[in-house]
């Protein structure tokens, strides 16, 4: 359970001085939208948020659409978060990181080990039309 608001995946937030995660669920994955700064003041909070998403052992994506900020710290809950996750049978994946968010998570190669499986579609053929 959430240990801010006593809910586990519907509806909790999650607020500090900087730093806001909102918790939903959607056909059958867990939601955690951040917002704010994710440093080492909302270190604990986003690391309770993410525990608590991931031990429902369903896929859980952590939206970064209104993050400003991450440090190391952010980086660490997020890394600890998906190895929780693959111990439960279940994956992490994040979205749309932007600005300078999205260029530390590719810095860090964070961004390619979150990423969200490629969408499905129709096969590509690299030689198509060659004979």
């Amino acid at each position: 359970m959430c240990e801010v608001s006593g809910c586990r995946t519907k509806g909790c937030i999650v607020t500090m001085a900087h730093f806001e995660a909102t918790t939903s669920a959607a056909d059958g994955t867990v939601i955690v939208a951040l917002s704010g700064e994710c440093d080492l003041e909302g270190r604990d909070r986003l690391t309770a948020v993410l525990h608590d998403a991931v031990a429902t052992a369903t896929p859980v994506v952590v939206d970064l659409a209104g993050v400003t900020f991450i440090d190391s710290s952010g980086i660490h809950g997020l890394v600890v978060a998906h190895h929780a996750a693959q111990r439960a049978g279940s994956r992490l994946h994040l979205v749309n990181a932007s600005g300078p968010v999205a260029t530390v998570l590719e810095m860090t190669g964070v961004d390619r080990l979150l990423a969200p499986p490629p969408a499905a579609g129709p096969a590509r053929t690299e030689d198509a039309g060659h004979a």
